[in-house]
């Protein structure tokens, strides 16, 4: 399929934060074989998927490849396991329902995450105690270095708690192009995950079917987080600080209502939703920028916030959690445009 440049286009509708902003180019990508097809330019170049982990706080001054490559295909291994081969492109949350409906299991716990299938290893997408790198098998990525398609291991992807190679080391370097899960043909409810199991609880399901178990994820993501059609938000916007242990114990002393959870390496991850929520934020508002009512780890857009009052919203924010329990808060979208990724 030949490759249609949109000059001068509207990025509002690609980013569910909604803040006004255009790009000098915009290029739909539905094959990876259209990628030979690129013209040469020294235009930066973004990646953008379904939009729900970009905040777009300016004009693009270059290139943005929209992907949009679509496909799956289930290979089967064994009596217990198959792969599942999936586009970048597809969507995360019909994803998880489609292999639910195939009798594929593993990813009940992530329903209802926005966003693409090929953002997902970028973020290594978690919630209720699962993250991605738990059934991701390979990343298959067009490599700017080397010009060629490659194919990489869970290993080789550097995935840690929201964040890999393709977020940090090597952010300008991959393209990813498709998925490989391994998912498994036995239903293990993971259910360990405090909110998640005091949801359960209520309800009376000890033992949830995959699917009782994914209506209680989504009705807990339902009330945490606003969909983006009504309230335009790009979810969590803060990351959940992650501290060495001799560094986050003094401050559990100080603050023993505090949630944390302790980590496989000795580290304990911090509630960031609870600092901002006790220090008063929930609902407040700069113009049309504002913290959500009902959850104080995301921010919202009212209808008409502007970039400016994003980032006095999060300068204020980060000045008063950094004031009150000496923490650096890190934002968990990306906002762009930041350092541009020039291939």
């Amino acid at each position: 399929m030949a490759l249609a440049i949109r000059h001068d286009a509207d990025l509002s509708a690609l980013s569910t934060f909604r803040l006004p902003a255009r790009a000098r180019e915009l290029i739909e990508l539905t094959a990876p074989e259209q990628l030979a097809d690129l013209p040469d330019s020294d235009l930066p170049v973004l990646i953008l998927g379904g939009g729900s982990n970009t905040v777009f706080l300016d004009d693009w001054p270059g290139r943005i490849l929209l992907n949009r490559i679509a496909g799956l295909h289930v290979e089967r291994l064994d009596a217990d396991h198959s792969l599942v081969h999936v586009g970048a492109g597809e969507s995360w949350h019909q994803l998880v329902l489609r292999c639910m409906s195939q009798g594929l299991h593993g990813l009940e716990n992530l329903v209802l995450i926005p966003g693409s299938v090929g953002a997902a290893p970028i973020q290594n997408i978690g919630a209720y105690g699962i993250e991605l790198s738990d059934v991701l098998e390979a990343v298959t990525a067009w490599d700017w270095q080397r010009r060629e398609t490659v194919a990489l291991s869970t290993a080789d992807c550097r995935l840690s708690y929201r964040d890999s190679r393709f977020k940090s080391s090597d952010h300008d370097r991959f393209l990813i192009l498709s998925v490989c899960l391994r998912l498994s043909h036995h239903f293990e409810p993971k259910i360990g995950y405090d909110s998640l199991a005091a949801e359960l609880g209520k309800r009376h399901l000890a033992s949830p079917s995959p699917r009782q178990l994914a209506a209680t994820v989504m009705r807990l993501r339902r009330h945490r987080l606003p969909d983006p059609a009504r309230l335009p938000n790009a979810g969590s916007f803060f990351k959940n600080p992650v501290l060495p242990r001799e560094l986050a114990e003094p401050l559990l002393e100080e603050f023993p209502r505090m949630p944390h959870w302790p980590m496989g390496d000795g580290r304990v991850k911090l509630a960031a939703g609870w600092m901002i929520e006790r220090l008063g934020f929930r609902g407040y508002r700069i113009g049309d920028a504002g913290v959500y009512q009902h959850h104080a780890l995301v921010l919202v857009n009212h209808g008409q916030a502007t970039p400016g009052q994003l980032l006095d919203l999060v300068e204020h924010i980060c000045k008063a959690v950094d004031d009150e329990y000496g923490i650096a808060l890190e934002p968990e979208p990306c906002l762009t445009p930041g350092p541009l990724l020039i291939y």
